[in-house]
């Protein structure tokens, strides 16, 4: 159940979106420039330091509202929920392991929105295996020393510091043993080195990271112990992915609302196409999918800020949420007929910007993995 407050927010997110965003989001889309405006009236909404408890912030809102001021988003462009996820989970991650003066230092800032932060997991070599990560930071002295790269990391130029996944233990066994995060601001050494060219998700940045000799302080270890960093992540993917899985519900939503409100106004055979039950069954399919992922995601955020461990939840969520969107994305293209495949139209950049979700924060395959092993867990005979 939302509180007034967050009621309250949500109403303010959709007037946004509905009032800001959507008159303008396809001329502004195809330019590819970064959404400032957007970004700071974003920041004056407080959507950055939703997850930020006093005294570093205003007092962070329930995962399920959160989800939803998501989902609102990525109604309007997916790609403004992209540009506070990641710094979404640092923030929960300085909060649940950070020291006293990581948080002091990072959180009432972020809070704001002043300092933006991300995650940097993925790396040329592999993706959704963490385990095996090559990007390593070795002690030396008061110091850390990283040396690797990582790519398709979001709001990279933006953002002020980036909560990086490295070894700090190359032979440790078992691998994650020897996974640690560093907070790494921007200094000599780390190089954003380029913005990488995409299908969709435009607007913000996705980029490629190198570190060469980059020298941090020990002071820049989540949490101050070395070799917790993959478990700390996990715990953070939780949020990650339904977050993921809540933005490709704004988009699936956006979609079935396009072909609703085209199925009305296009006629053919001296009606409107809802009444062809070919039309007319396909908005039934899509909405009910939409419905089923709606709560799928709520259901794993509700599971969340009861306490409980939700791995399994979430991965279910990301994974058949974001399967939904593209189909439903899709389906909105055929209700639109050759309309839907011109850039006049709102559904091509649905259908452009639905695979990230399935691709992104662990790829669907990854998910199944997820799910089936805790199946297995929870039901051990």
């Amino acid at each position: 159940m939302l509180t007034a407050e967050e009621k309250s927010l949500l109403k303010t997110v959709e007037k946004f979106i509905d009032e800001d965003v959507k008159p303008e989001i396809n001329d502004f889309e195809k330019s590819g420039e970064y959404p400032t405006a957007w970004i700071e009236t974003m920041k004056e909404m407080g959507i950055f330091g939703l997850a930020i408890d006093e005294p570093w912030g205003f007092g962070s809102i329930s995962t399920e509202a959160y989800a939803l001021v998501t989902a609102e988003l990525a109604r309007g462009w997916m790609s403004l929920a992209g540009a506070m996820g990641g710094h979404t989970v640092v923030a929960k991650l300085l909060q649940t392991f950070g020291t006293d003066e990581q948080k002091a230092r990072y959180l009432p800032g972020m809070s704001t929105g002043e300092i933006r932060a991300t995650m940097a997991l993925t790396e040329p070599s592999g993706g959704s295996d963490l385990q095996a990560i090559r990007t390593v930071a070795r002690a030396d002295g008061d110091d850390y020393v990283i040396n690797g790269s990582k790519t398709w990391i979001t709001n990279a130029r933006k953002s002020d510091v980036v909560a990086l996944l490295a070894k700090t233990d190359p032979d440790a066994e078992p691998r994650h043993r020897g996974v640690s995060i560093l907070l790494v601001e921007k200094t000599d050494g780390f190089e954003v080195s380029r913005d990488l060219p995409k299908l969709g998700y435009k607007g913000v940045e996705s980029c490629e990271l190198t570190f060469t000799d980059c020298r941090v302080p020990k002071s820049a270890l989540l949490g101050g112990v070395e070799g917790t960093g993959f478990k700390q992540m996990m715990k953070g993917l939780e949020t990650g992915r339904i977050q993921v899985a809540a933005r490709s519900v704004g988009v699936a939503q956006a979609a079935l609302d396009d072909a609703v409100r085209y199925s009305q106004e296009r006629e053919s055979m001296g009606k409107p196409i809802w009444k062809h039950q070919a039309i007319g069954h396909k908005l039934a399919l899509m909405a009910t999918k939409l419905e089923a992922a709606r709560q799928l995601v709520l259901f794993a955020a509700k599971q969340f800020d009861a306490g409980e461990r939700v791995d399994m939840e979430a991965g279910m969520a990301k994974y058949y949420a974001s399967e939904v969107a593209a189909e439903i994305s899709l389906d909105a293209i055929r209700v639109h007929g050759g309309y839907g495949y011109s850039t006049e139209f709102n559904v091509e950049r649905y259908f452009r910007d639905a695979p990230l979700m399935i691709v992104g924060e662990g790829t669907n395959e990854i998910q199944l993995d997820v799910i089936s092993k805790q199946l297995i867990g929870r039901n051990r005979i």
